[in-house]
């Protein structure tokens, strides 16, 4: 049988600044062989001032679809906002875009990523349990709308800034109220205590900083998940564990926000379980690093 025809492969592309160090391909890789897509995923560099220039002209040159990684999740978003589920509307930021006929659609499914990793892989449920997300910015507000829809009881939201954390918890209040989550915002030196699950979706992991909030927001043995991986989440990473509390990296929420976009281009969700296997099998032993910037997003 002869080989497929290369340019019937459907291309997609994970698009960001920078973007070299990307698993994305890899991942989607893995998936497209699991599901018989025939299909390319590649990491194409955007200048900062060219992201929609670079995704017009992706799709202009055949493209299906494509990731959106740091910074331009949120120029993503206003690129196609008449098209925009609710999840990215309410965080205005998308992570995933493709276009069809009716014109270009975005999603944002980082925070279906983060709570198939906690209820799945870290065998945790949200409902009913005290939610602390750290965090107002692009990575927190992405995670919202779903984590709320997982029906926690309470879920607050620190952030530096009170205005921020105030405006998101005002944009996600009617979706909090049908869920019957009581959600509201805190600064970050008082968040609350005893939390089940805390989260940090802050930069602080950026600067190495070991956590933006006190120890005081967990209750023995909870979960702590740094939405960073690699050398970027170590430091919260090693102060959850300092504190009795179970730490999680990012790396499953990357996974599976990656397997939802994939099933949202190619309408199948692949198994996960194997490539997160795979992706931490390739930890580095002598470090218990995954090579990985920091700020590495996916």
């Amino acid at each position: 049988m002869p080989p497929p025809d290369a340019s019937a492969v459907d291309r997609y592309a994970v698009i960001g600044q920078p973007v070299s160090h990307s698993k994305s391909p890899a991942i989607h890789a893995a998936f497209a062989a699991a599901t018989g897509q025939h299909m390319r995923y590649d990491a194409l560099p955007a200048p900062l001032d060219g992201f929609e220039a670079t995704v017009r002209q992706f799709a202009a040159d055949g493209g299906r679809g494509c990731n959106v990684t740091v910074p331009f999740k949120f120029e993503a978003f206003r690129l196609c906002a008449g098209r925009a589920s609710e999840r990215a509307r309410l965080a205005e930021a998308a992570n995933t875009l493709g276009w069809d006929a009716d014109g270009w659609w975005c999603d944002n499914t980082d925070g279906l990523g983060l709570v198939a990793d906690i209820e799945r892989h870290a065998a945790q449920s949200l409902a009913g349990r005290r939610v602390l997300l750290v965090g107002a910015g692009g990575a927190g507000a992405g995670v919202l709308g779903p984590l709320i829809e997982a029906r926690p009881a309470e879920l607050v939201v620190a952030n530096r800034s009170a205005d921020r954390a105030e405006a998101l918890c005002a944009r996600h209040a009617p979706l909090a109220q049908r869920h019957g989550v009581a959600l509201h915002a805190a600064p970050l030196d008082a968040p609350g205590v005893g939390f089940d699950i805390v989260i940090n979706a802050s930069a602080s992991s950026l600067s190495g900083a070991a956590s933006p909030v006190p120890a005081s927001a967990l209750r023995p043995g909870a979960l702590a998940v740094d939405l960073m991986y690699g050398p970027a989440a170590a430091g919260f990473l090693d102060w959850a564990r300092a504190h009795g509390a179970q730490a999680r990296d990012g790396l499953g929420m990357l996974v599976e926000q990656a397997a939802e976009a994939f099933a949202l281009w190619r309408g199948v969700r692949p198994d996960t379980e194997p490539v997160l296997a795979a992706l931490r099998s390739g930890l580095d032993t002598a470090s218990g690093a995954i090579a990985a910037p920091p700020g590495a997003a996916r």
